[in-house]
């Protein structure tokens, strides 16, 4: 049995915090983590940490600048490394929720060109996903997004 990832178990506690809508104390555990790791750290736990990050921001602007940096670092996460971290499956199932966020924070910027492209990636990755609740909210994420950029 592997040994629990500190930085991953810390970027668990800023997880939970964000889902409990305490954002200013999400982004501060965030915000520390990177500044441990920073942008040429462990590619798993860049992914992980800019995803959440993302979430987190209040300017659209630095929700994209998160976006970018988790697709990136996602590019990088071989799935020996992702099981090492306790992931199931492969990381191909992490674009579609990549592509989503990016596709969602494009839309907000007004940029429907980049914002539909991200949409296509993602579906085209959605076939990663599981029939599981995660997969179904991802799928619905990406539904919705279509709808709000009136696509069918």
């Amino acid at each position: 049995m592997n040994e629990p990832d500190a930085i991953m178990t810390r970027i668990g506690k800023g997880i939970e915090l964000s889902q409990r809508g305490e954002r200013d104390a999400a982004r501060d555990i965030f915000s520390q983590v990177w500044d441990e790791i920073g942008p040429s750290g462990d590619a798993l736990h860049r992914c992980a940490l800019a995803h959440w990050m993302a979430d987190v921001q209040d300017d659209v602007h630095e929700e994209l600048v998160w976006d970018l940096r988790a697709l990136e670092a996602a590019d990088s996460v071989t799935d020996e490394r992702a099981q090492q971290a306790g992931v199931t499956g492969s990381v191909r199932g992490f674009y579609p929720s990549l592509h989503l966020n990016l596709g969602e924070t494009y839309r907000k910027l007004g940029d429907h060109y980049r914002a539909r492209d991200h949409l296509e990636r993602g579906r085209a990755a959605a076939g990663a996903l599981g029939d599981d609740g995660y997969g179904q909210m991802v799928k619905g994420g990406l539904d919705r997004l279509a709808d709000r950029l009136q696509i069918t």
